[in-house]
């Protein structure tokens, strides 16, 4: 059975562009390449396909993924890993969203959290190197940059987290509930927000805060990640910081 470029893509819900850079890195090579250069997949492709597609969820650099599946050639033992892998990522967001909630509940009570509740899910770390891995592979792959993970201060980055998700969930309940984005009451959280980047050490100005807003929106990475926590928030975002 042979499947075009068009086929997988629509098969696996990728990109065409995807799948050409795949060939391009020798990570996914079509078993066929016509005499026009129109590529052809088999059914082991489409099996390799997955498990690539597997590990990409697990925040593997696209990189280290080739070189994993050259060691392993048997594709249970692959699968079973995966499996592993994915449940055990599972556990640690269960832990990070009760987390938040947590965090959440005391923020809304006006509460002080008590500091050992405040950092559990990343605990190493690794398991920030290992969150940060999806994002960094995309900020390579599509503007030539990297995050600098060589060291990495665990209590400052969940503190920060923390504070993040705060923010995009009070900013996503003000899009739900029609709070307009010039409201004092949000201009206030976001006047907040910035105070307390700048007092932890991410030294921000309003004008790089409608910057780094305007980059979300435009940057599909970014934008998607807004937009599955509540449709329209990358654009009341920017309106936000433009009226601060």
């Amino acid at each position: 059975m042979r499947l075009t470029v068009k086929d997988l893509s629509s098969i696996a819900g990728i990109s065409i562009k995807t799948l050409y850079h795949y060939h391009k890195i020798g990570l996914l090579i079509p078993f066929e390449i016509g005499e026009t250069g129109y590529r052809y997949y088999s059914l082991n492709d489409l099996d390799r396909l997955q498990e690539i597609l597997f590990y990409k969820e697990l925040d593997f650099p696209l990189l280290e993924i080739k070189k994993l599946l050259v060691e392993e050639s048997n594709r249970s033992t692959t699968l079973e890993k995966q499996l592993a892998l994915l449940e055990k990522k599972i556990n640690r967001y269960e832990q990070l969203i009760q987390t938040v909630k947590t965090s959440l509940n005391h923020v809304t009570k006006g509460e002080k959290m008590e500091k050992n509740l405040m950092f559990k899910g990343f605990e190493r770390e690794e398991d920030w190197k290992n969150a940060l891995e999806e994002q960094n592979s995309y900020l390579e792959e599509t503007y030539n940059v990297a995050l600098d993970v060589s060291a990495i201060d665990v209590e400052r980055m969940n503190l920060m987290a923390i504070e993040a998700q705060n923010f995009q969930v009070k900013m996503a309940d003000f899009l739900k509930t029609g709070v307009k984005f010039n409201d004092p009451i949000v201009q206030k959280v976001a006047s907040t927000h910035i105070q307390f980047l700048n007092k932890n050490g991410h030294v921000i100005s309003k004008e790089d805060f409608v910057n780094q807003t305007k980059f979300f929106l435009h940057d599909n990475f970014h934008r998607d990640l807004l937009e599955n926590q509540q449709v329209g928030l990358s654009y009341y975002l920017v309106a936000v910081a433009e009226n601060l």
